[in-house]
């Protein structure tokens, strides 16, 4: 039986992108993003939130775009795969869990201040990946409203 390594996660950078480029002259771009849940304490009625971090690396043309489009707060929509590494450090080993992207969406407008947005993915058609700057009806600075008749199940 095959498995499955399959991330899909939504959230915002945390820093800025940090390009640079293998020796091979490949891009690669690395950043972090939060992705929070929220949820209401059962016996206090205290709103609560938990964020978890996401160290993000992405390779090719895709790194480019990223470097160039994304800032610190940008929200963004990412698909890949996890993929560990392992290093030492004074004599003990570390690990560090990183998802390896294979296409991306923008969400937000420039400095999610507007709803739209561009999205990047893996074009079938044998040119490689390309660019494509499309609005995106319903995202809007993070927060959505989406009616129940839109809702797939």
């Amino acid at each position: 039986m095959a498995g499955l390594n399959k991330v899909m996660l939504i959230g915002r950078l945390g820093k800025d992108p940090e390009i640079r480029y293998s020796q091979q002259g490949l891009a690669v771009v690395n950043f972090s993003i939060a992705t929070s849940e929220f949820w209401t304490d059962k016996t206090t009625g205290d709103r609560q939130e938990k964020t978890e971090w996401h160290n993000i690396v992405v390779f090719g043309k895709q790194a480019e775009t990223c470097e160039k489009y994304l800032s610190k707060g940008s929200q963004i929509y990412v698909e890949g795969r996890l993929q560990t590494s392992n290093y030492e450090k004074e004599g003990q080993t570390h690990y560090m869990t990183k998802v390896v992207v294979s296409n991306f969406q923008f969400l937000g407008g420039k400095q999610d201040s507007q709803g739209g947005g561009g999205g990047y993915q893996k074009s079938d058609s044998g040119s490689g990946n390309q660019f494509q700057g499309q609005t995106n009806p319903g995202m809007t600075g993070g927060q959505e409203s989406i009616p129940d008749d839109d809702i797939p199940f």
